[in-house]
């Protein structure tokens, strides 16, 4: 009877936890677009520089040599083109899936900046959605189930040989 005690509160738990994805993934994408957003900004002003002088990006990356000043900005705009690069692809893969698909790429909530400040600002939603309790319910079966098998581990040297 203690072990179900127990392993309900797991469940209840990893309900509780579970349910905030849709959240925290809504709160992800908005600071997700954000960041793209700053980002396109200063990578079309640098593209537009480069028109302007008849250049390519690659050309006008290549022209920024010379100085260790002109050397580290053109590294800090690689930086750039190359983050904006990764994260507009992840926005464009996340904004097109439900809550459950966007949980299928976690790989696409890979900037750290991003998840520490999302984090950081995070405000538990109420799981209100069919998606959010959907989520809960998965989080209360995994909660269950993991302290199930956890006890049963830890019971399984006492247990009697029948």
């Amino acid at each position: 009877m203690f072990l179900r005690v127990i392993a309900f509160a797991g469940g209840l738990t990893g309900a509780a936890g579970f349910s905030q994805f849709p959240e925290f993934s809504q709160q992800y994408l908005q600071r997700l677009g954000g960041a793209v957003d700053a980002l396109e900004q200063v990578v079309a002003d640098f593209d537009a520089s480069a028109v302007a002088e008849g250049l390519s990006r690659e050309a006008a990356l290549d022209q920024m040599r010379g100085t260790a000043f002109l050397e580290r900005r053109r590294d800090d705009m690689q930086d750039t083109i190359s983050r904006f690069t990764g994260l507009r692809g992840d926005l464009e893969a996340l904004e097109a899936r439900s809550a459950w698909g966007r949980a299928a790429a976690g790989w696409r909530f890979g900037d750290a900046e991003l998840i520490s400040d999302t984090s950081k600002a995070f405000r538990p939603g109420l799981p209100l959605t069919l998606e959010g309790a959907g989520f809960a319910g998965a989080g209360f079966l995994t909660g269950w189930a993991l302290l199930l098998a956890f006890f049963a581990v830890l019971s399984w040297p006492f247990r009697r040989k029948g």
